[in-house]
């Protein structure tokens, strides 16, 4: 009898053993395999850019405020190529000049169309084309939930503002001085630059509520092990020196590394804050400054490594598939209209 059970024993025992080898089988193979010997290779070296927690996601910038016809889908097919894991935005997706609650869905509606053709999942953030006003803000309330938010991907923090976060007078406010504007840009644009909305300082920066910022200050004391924080918005909030809402968020991050991205200004600049970088992106598609060298369409990838993030800023116009050419037929649209016939 034990001679049985000891037998059944290393009978199982061997079993496991074959069964643990065929796991780890895989595991254990080279990724890395080749048949040269000696100490002299063709090659550099053999530590490979390949660490566990690395990952690159894209950002694309503003695609309003005067939207050109097939930019964005150009950069959309784009972004497929270079594969990213995910897509983040700084805001202005639809025009939103209408008060017309089913004339923004359907402006929404072309934007979704659009977006859900890239192989990554894009993440909104909201401009002053996407929120401000009362109809705009209950259309994207309705449609996508929060206005402002958060979310931590392979130990990265990401938050997501709303810098058009006024109270609802205030909004009012703003919104019928930028109609007003609007309406005067197009009979007397010198005019319309003496009117009341362009003396607003939330024309420029925009603003964060208390509500907001409470939020987001709990989520980073929340988060307080992330090995990164990475912030996003449209307007430049951070260049207001009487916004203490905002002031708090940044004293909450000072202890941590973090990178601050927003649009708004339609050009790309580059910004250091607090021993941070602060970067302002161009356009994917929407109106440029004529006389700007620095306004052009791009997209930016960023990859999350060991240290700081590396950031690249790839033009529309240089971004070429397998064929040598811009997707989409986009090599007959004019991606920088500054320094050009086009």
């Amino acid at each position: 009898m034990k001679s049985m059970m000891l037998n059944f024993l290393c009978g199982l025992f061997a079993a496991v053993v074959l069964l643990t080898g065929c796991l780890q089988t895989p595991s254990l193979q080279h990724e890395f395999d080749h048949e040269i010997n000696g100490p002299s290779t063709p090659w550099t070296h053999d530590r490979f850019d390949n660490s566990e927690g690395k990952f690159t996601f894209a950002i694309f910038s503003d695609l309003n405020g005067g939207e050109r016809e097939r930019v964005f889908e150009v950069a959309i097919e784009q972004l497929s190529l270079l594969r990213p894991e995910l897509i983040l935005s700084v805001g202005d997706l639809i025009d939103g000049a209408t008060q017309n609650p089913e004339r923004l869905a359907e402006e929404w509606d072309r934007f979704d169309s659009r977006a859900s053709r890239a192989t990554a999942p894009v993440f909104r953030v909201g401009g002053n084309h996407d929120l401000t006003s009362q109809t705009l803000r209950d259309v994207w309330i309705e449609r996508y939930g929060a206005r402002y938010y958060h979310f931590v991907y392979k130990n990265v923090l990401f938050l997501v503002l709303d810098t058009e976060d006024h109270t609802d007078e205030r909004m009012q406010e703003v919104f019928e001085a930028r109609q007003a504007a609007v309406k005067m840009m197009e009979e007397d644009p010198a005019a319309a630059r003496e009117m009341e909305y362009f003396r607003m300082p939330e024309r420029i920066t925009g603003e964060i509520g208390p509500e907001q910022s409470a939020y987001f200050l709990d989520v980073i004391e929340r988060n307080a092990d992330v090995r990164w924080t990475m912030l996003f918005m449209h307007k430049p909030v951070w260049q207001r020196d009487d916004e203490p809402d905002f002031l708090a968020i940044e004293r909450a991050l000072s202890v941590r590394p973090y990178t601050l991205f927003n649009g708004h200004f339609h050009t790309y600049s580059h910004h250091s804050k607090n021993g941070r970088d602060y970067i302002m992106l161009g356009t994917t598609g929407g109106s440029q400054i004529a006389d700007n060298a620095m306004s052009f369409d791009h997209v930016t990838l960023v990859t999350v490594d060991e240290g700081d993030p590396s950031i690249v800023n790839l033009r529309l116009d240089g971004i070429l598939d397998k064929t040598g050419v811009v997707v989409a037929r986009g090599d007959t649209l004019c991606f920088q209209v500054s320094g050009s016939t086009c």
